[in-house]
């Protein structure tokens, strides 16, 4: 029942907030949730972990993309000091 409420919760709040603010929460909230219920009935703990992991890693995944946008509006070219080898 508590997984059912923390669910629901998490759509509540996904709703509430902005779209660009909301990016991975959700599956992150989910995820979480679960793995927290499953470890010792901490599923709410578990979904603000979770959504605070899928956020920082949607972001981190936001800046790995504008990067590579701008090394190929550059024609390619890489930075002094950061070549692949």
């Amino acid at each position: 029942m508590k997984i059912v409420a923390t669910l629901l919760a998490a759509a509540v709040l996904s709703f509430a907030a902005q779209s660009a603010d909301a990016k991975g929460c959700l599956k992150g909230a989910v995820i979480g949730g679960a793995a927290g219920h499953y470890a010792g009935h901490h599923g709410v703990l578990g979904a603000a972990a979770g959504c605070l992991y899928g956020r920082h890693r949607a972001n981190e995944q936001e800046r790995q993309q504008e990067r590579q946008q701008q090394q190929q509006s550059r024609g390619g070219q890489v930075p002094a000091g950061q070549e692949r080898m």
